[in-house]
């Protein structure tokens, strides 16, 4: 994970592929459909255009880049693009507005064509990388459709294929599929071979499944009882990093930075995996040290945190497109962990305890809670969010193919955090408010967190 400006831009010549006039001309006659968005769709939405109206723009997408080696067959590559593109139903839906009211719509494949088109040789790096940064904010954006972009960067020995996409569409597991997919779609149709696949299940279907299950409940039912426990805990609001981020709480919405690093090489990750596997694996160990480390900077004896689940059960969800992705909501009481393993118990207990939670979309609870949650950020809650990326086809090519999930950095109050496994150790990033205040203690916390890490991977768990 990282962003625009640290995934290896080179200078050359910029194509884009968006939807072509004719598709959006026929989105703007198209019926409603009947499914209805998911309540992470409908909140995100919503919450862009408050914001909007705020007088804030907060571009939230998210993308993927990666290189095709040698040089390029555009036809062949928009053949590619556009198979892949049909294969997920998300992306031939869109949402408009009806007073209050969203409602989607849903164009039927054969009214979707892209459309080609050569910007321009870049010469300079930093300016290419700004440029596709401002043009994704504009295309890949919550209010509009589509709302979601494909550029290549062609060179004579290699292409960068750059996509950003607003995130009602994309989770992390969805733009890290998208590499793999497309160099096999690509390689097919250089080869004029078809490509053996089965169909994708639809993340439009998902929406409407979801959100029926997620009707069912009522403020009396036991989830929305533990939930509201947790909230009165955190003080009435859903929980944000638990350290100082030098915050005005007065002020304005604060522009955000990135921070990103290599915590650990494989050895120590998979040593760490090892002792952590017993407990429930690497993301049981992450939650423990950053409950620790948080005990340390702030003094907090409880650490509370909404812990992010992929929601692709049943395993026939996997392979689609889509915002996947649910929280549980934990509570460690990091004061009474005498050691590592003692904070690793704490977690695996409050994981068992609440996972399930994770299957109700928050925002579906929140209204049964009737709390006033109104979206002033574009965060409503901080997280630390871990992936192992190992089992993604395609991944161990990624270092040499250049390829990068890309997030968004723009305004925003909280923190999120992301650590990844890959093949090559364990890698950190966050995004954080811009102030010198968070920048200081985000800084300790990814340094106590690769201590804690390497000392535990080395054998000492005190």
């Amino acid at each position: 994970m990282t962003d625009i400006q640290r995934c290896e831009v080179r200078p050359g010549r910029l194509v884009e592929w968006t939807l072509h006039p004719a598709t959006v001309e026929a989105a703007t006659g198209s019926p409603d459909d009947s499914r209805p968005p998911a309540y992470v769709q409908e909140a995100h939405v919503r919450t862009a255009r408050a914001v909007r109206q705020a007088g804030l723009s907060v571009p939230s997408w998210l993308g993927t880049a990666f290189d095709i080696p040698g040089e390029v067959d555009l036809d062949v590559l928009q053949q590619a693009l556009c198979a892949w593109t049909l294969r997920h139903e998300t992306l031939r839906s869109g949402f408009r507005w009806v007073g209050d009211d969203m409602r989607r719509f849903t164009l039927e494949a054969d009214a979707v064509t892209l459309h080609r088109e050569d910007i321009g040789d870049f010469a300079d790096a930093a300016m290419l990388a700004q440029y596709l940064q401002e043009r994704f904010d504009v295309v890949a954006d919550a209010l509009t459709w589509p709302n979601f972009i494909y550029t290549a960067v062609v060179r004579g020995d290699c292409t960068s294929v750059y996509m950003a996409f607003d995130h009602s569409n994309v989770d992390a597991y969805s733009i890290q599929r998208i590499t793999a997919e497309l160099h096999e779609l690509y390689a097919a149709g250089l080869e004029g071979r078809p490509v053996e696949t089965t169909p994708v299940a639809s993340y439009v279907d998902f929406c409407a499944a979801e959100r029926t299950k997620a009707d069912q409940l009522d403020d009396a039912h036991a989830v929305v009882a533990r939930w509201r426990e947790f909230i009165a805990a955190c003080g009435g609001k859903l929980p944000s990093f638990p350290v100082d981020l030098g915050l005005d709480p007065a002020g304005p919405l604060p522009a955000q930075r990135l921070m990103r690093d290599m915590l650990v090489d494989d050895a120590e990750a998979a040593a760490f995996e090892a002792y952590c596997r017993p407990y429930g694996g690497s993301v049981i160990g992450v939650l423990a040290a950053t409950g620790l480390v948080v005990r340390e900077l702030s003094g907090q004896e409880v650490y509370r945190t909404i812990v992010p689940f992929h929601t692709r059960v049943p395993s026939r969800w996997s392979d689609s497109l889509g915002w996947y992705v649910g929280g549980a909501p934990i509570e460690i009481p990091v004061a009474q962990a005498r050691d590592f393993t003692d904070a690793l118990r704490m977690v695996r207990a409050a994981l068992r305890e609440n996972r399930a939670l994770a299957r109700t979309p928050i925002p579906r609870v929140l209204h049964l809670l009737g709390s006033d949650f109104r979206p002033t950020s574009p965060d409503l809650y901080s997280i630390v969010s871990f992936v192992d990326a190992r089992g993604v086809p395609g991944s161990e090519r990624w270092q040499a193919l250049k390829a990068y999930g890309l997030v968004r950095v723009s305004y925003g109050d909280q923190v999120c955090a992301w650590i990844t496994r890959l093949h090559e150790g364990l890698q950190f990033a966050g995004r954080y408010p811009h102030t010198d205040v968070a920048y200081k203690n985000m800084r300790l916390y990814a340094e106590r967190l690769r201590e804690i890490i390497v000392s535990v991977a080395r054998g000492d768990r005190s």
